[in-house]
């Protein structure tokens, strides 16, 4: 038996090795049970790899984000392995890792129940205990059928395969351009077959290998993703290294659970989406206008002052205008159906504000001694996002943009991006959001419009703007829209989540296709850079990133209600209706618990409320001229007086820092 050569990468270091022919990666390995796959010449193979002589090898940790989705995947077969031994009648989907965890579907007669999850997941456990090995070989496609002969969902994906990208999401987890695989779960004992599913891998080595794992719900999914076809039962779970990184999860969810937009803006009675009105179409209640009049108010202030001109354009028009600018060709799926008018004129919904500000831009003739200009609107679009995606107000289908487009020359456009990102990031700042990194979209070649050279000229000018910020800065290729690249600033909350937040996306293409010119210094028309932003993205979104960033708790600045006024009893309800009146004239907004309640319950009810301060009085504090102020840690102060109260407040609201 001959010998072979194998290299041995671990990022800097590198290790050459003679074995045996045959020799497995798991021999290579063995000792080291972090490593659970290897990555040959850039593709993952399983830990039964036989290396050919002079390969090199890359060992794949657990932990690894490659790792991670190998221990996911293999968590999603147990879950189909586990699903079908309780329910043989269920028919098999697709099952990929996503992002910190997995999912399954399945056709079954009735959609899955707590207590089918609960027998599942204990089958799981079984399944996993026993160490059943998984097991590679290679099939033809008529091999597959004729194993698959009962999984109609897996023959149409044999039928798809070379085109997994548009088969289905995940579908590349089964099936891609090369050879088919089936996967064989076995005894490890017997070598008896106990399942099998068709995948491209690769696994675990054996089911013993998948440390910590939990169910966690189940949902309805339409199958390739369309709503044409037939709906699935979708069972989600989620997989860890450990049983502390499991824990660490959960517990994270559940934080992220209390803090969820959508719960926290009935408990404050901030919006609600009715069911009258639409999915994805929110109304905002008092309390929440307040907040948002705040975020639109301080806005508006700041783009004032940084030179930016107000606009309004309509909600709806002709589709010439979305001929012109290309949105019909590449957007169409993101737009509401047209409405026929006019005699036979179709009608849009506007996704976008850029359109209409070119119409304005290009409404009579410009000078560069105008530019840069700087057009703003707080503009409601419209996208028809299908329902499996609208999630409350972070993916609504209609939503107010802080949209704003310059107008500016090529000399001008390093500058300007300098200043516009500092701006950006400085007002993020103001709303409480601190930790950021920066994500530049580059051109997509199979989506787009324009030459080269000047998608090479805006891809430079943002990455250098970018790097000036000292922030992380991450690559996207191919991310961009079809007109021009982008930077995206994207925020991490309270809790550590990644928020895309701001936008600012260089255009050399819908100057051109408007035909938008300026007039130079030397007498010569010339094509303006067109800059697009958005800085919160939209209002709504915004709206619940805050929301949930602060857990409800604003800052008083931003808070609906910024002290409640608490009497200690009846006698005392004018008293503190007086101190609320002359915070009023301040302008700071101030209301009084005259309900019927006890002085406990109205404290108890301004806490849940997440109202920054409470003003307490009582005899002593009216025979003082003072008030008790109680803060939202619980922590109290008394005897201040009036006057010193309400510049504590007043300070407070001022302070945009202070929580």
């Amino acid at each position: 038996m001959s010998d072979v050569r194998v290299i041995i990468q671990r990022d800097s270091e590198r290790e050459e090795r003679v074995v045996t022919t045959g020799t497995t990666a798991a021999a290579l390995f063995e000792g080291e049970r972090s490593v659970i796959a290897v990555r040959v010449a850039g593709t993952l193979k399983d830990l039964s790899h036989r290396p050919a002589d002079g390969e090199e090898l890359q060992p794949v940790e657990i932990s690894s984000p490659d790792g991670l989705n190998i221990l996911r995947h293999s968590a999603a077969h147990v879950l189909a392995q586990a699903v079908q031994d309780l329910f043989p009648e269920a028919r098999l989907g697709i099952g990929p890792p996503i992002r910190d965890g997995f999912y399954y579907d399945f056709d079954v007669d009735t959609p899955f129940q707590p207590d089918d999850l609960k027998r599942i997941e204990k089958r799981m456990q079984e399944i996993i205990k026993r160490g059943q090995t998984f097991s590679r070989r290679v099939v033809t496609d008529d091999e597959a059928r004729a194993e698959l002969a009962r999984e109609p969902y897996k023959l149409e994906l044999i039928g798809l395969k070379g085109s997994a990208g548009e088969a289905a999401e995940g579908a590349s987890a089964e099936v891609g351009a090369g050879e088919l695989t089936i996967y064989d779960n076995k005894d490890p004992r017997t070598g008896e077959l106990c399942w099998r599913d068709l995948c491209r891998g690769p696994h675990l080595p054996t089911t013993r290998r998948i440390p910590a794992f939990k169910l966690m719900r189940s949902a309805a999914a339409y199958w390739r993703g369309s709503e044409k076809n037939p709906q699935l039962q979708r069972i989600y779970g989620t997989a860890w290294p450990s049983r502390e990184e499991l824990k660490a999860h959960l517990d994270f969810l559940a934080e992220a659970e209390k803090r969820d937009h959508r719960r926290l803006g009935a408990e404050l009675d901030l919006f609600s989406i009715p069911e009258e009105i639409g999915s994805g179409l929110a109304v905002f209640h008092p309390r929440g206008g307040i907040v948002r009049r705040c975020m639109e108010d301080y806005s508006r202030r700041r783009h004032e002052e940084a030179d930016y001109e107000f606009v309004y354009t309509p909600h709806a028009t002709k589709s010439t205008l979305f001929e012109v600018s290309g949105h019909l060709d590449w957007y169409a799926e993101g737009m509401y159906p047209p409405m026929r008018l006019d005699e036979g004129q179709d009608y849009y919904l506007k996704p976008m504000n850029c359109p209409m500000h070119n119409l304005i831009f290009r409404a009579r003739g410009r000078s560069y001694r105008e530019l840069p200009l700087r057009l703003f609107e707080f503009g409601t679009v419209y996208r028809y996002e299908k329902s499996g995606v609208v999630h409350g107000l972070t993916r609504a289908r209609g939503f107010t943009q802080d949209d704003a487009h310059i107008y500016c020359t090529r000399e001008q456009m390093p500058g300007e991006l300098d200043n516009l990102l500092t701006f950006v990031l400085d007002l993020l700042r103001d709303y409480g959001l601190r930790d950021f990194y920066l994500e530049l979209s580059t051109k997509d070649p199979h989506k787009s419009i324009g030459s080269d050279e000047n998608w090479e000229q805006a891809t430079e000018a943002l990455r250098a703007a970018a790097q000036k910020q000292n922030l992380e800065l991450v690559m996207d290729p191919g991310g961009a829209a079809f007109y021009g690249p982008k930077i995206s600033v994207q925020a991490r909350d309270a809790i550590g989540r990644t928020w895309q937040m701001s936008t600012i996306q260089v255009d050399l293409n819908l100057p051109e296709r408007f035909g938008l010119e300026y007039t130079a210094a030397d007498g010569t028309r010339q094509r303006p850079v067109m800059i697009h932003r958005a800085l919160f993205g939209s209002i709504e979104r915004f709206f619940a990133v805050l929301l949930e960033h602060y857990a409800g708790a604003f800052p008083p600045w931003l808070a609906p209600v910024q002290a409640v006024g608490i009497p200690v009893g009846d006698a005392h309800v004018p008293y503190l209706e007086e101190f609320a009146g002359l915070a009023r004239a301040r302008g700071l907004r101030v209301e009084t618990d005259s309900s019927a309640d006890r002085m406990q319950k109205k404290i108890r009810n301004a806490q849940k409320a997440k109202v920054p301060f409470m003003i307490i009085a009582g005899d002593d504090d009216m025979a003082a001229g003072a008030v008790s102020f109680r803060y939202r840690d619980g922590s109290q102060k008394n005897g201040v007086p009036r006057e010193q109260a309400l510049e504590e407040i007043e300070t407070a609201v001022r302070d945009r820092a202070q929580v």
